[in-house]
């Protein structure tokens, strides 16, 4: 699968030119780190990611096998951060999200995107996904440039614009 990695890229923040930051294969992602991280660190594909997104949306099932409770999916996917705790999470989260268990989950509409109970993550090294159990969507954007705000790029923005216009009831 090493030979598979690609490079990621940042964007020097007083130049403003893009970077290296890591190296594909026998770069900081192609070894198990020192010291495991559960807030990072997730290397993936993106088909191994749509299987996780579509058995989230069906409830902790993939197919026909169970990998979660539907009572686990529901406690993940629901707010657990108190209006206090929300607001002091705003720079991170944004005014239209706030904090299941592992996930961001859209609270408020105040995009075509942010529609309330849509739950996924956004990787400050370039990936996004959300389900969607309104719409029956599981999106997935990867890239090789990391954020350089937490608001995402304007291919985040654009990404999620176009999926939710192209829906076609």
């Amino acid at each position: 699968m090493l030979d598979r990695f690609l490079p990621s890229y940042g964007t020097n923040p007083a130049t403003g030119a893009l970077e290296l930051l890591d190296r594909a294969a026998g770069g900081q992602w192609s070894r198990a780190p020192a010291f495991p991280s559960g807030a990072g660190g997730l290397v993936s594909t993106v088909d191994d990611y749509l299987a996780f997104g579509q058995m989230m949306l069906n409830k902790g099932k993939h197919g026909s096998v169970r990998i979660l409770s539907r009572l686990a999916v529901e406690v993940m996917t629901t707010d657990q951060l108190t209006p206090t705790q929300q607001a002091g999470a705003e720079d991170f989260l944004g005014a239209s999200r706030s904090w299941g268990l592992g996930m961001a989950i859209a609270i408020k509409r105040d995009d075509v995107a942010a529609v309330p109970g849509r739950y996924g993550w956004d990787g400050g090294l370039g990936t996004s996904w959300a389900s969607d159990p309104k719409e029956e969507l599981v999106g997935i954007l990867m890239t090789q440039g990391a954020w350089t705000s937490p608001s995402g790029p304007q291919l985040w923005s654009d990404f999620w614009t176009s999926a939710y216009q192209a829906i076609d009831d």
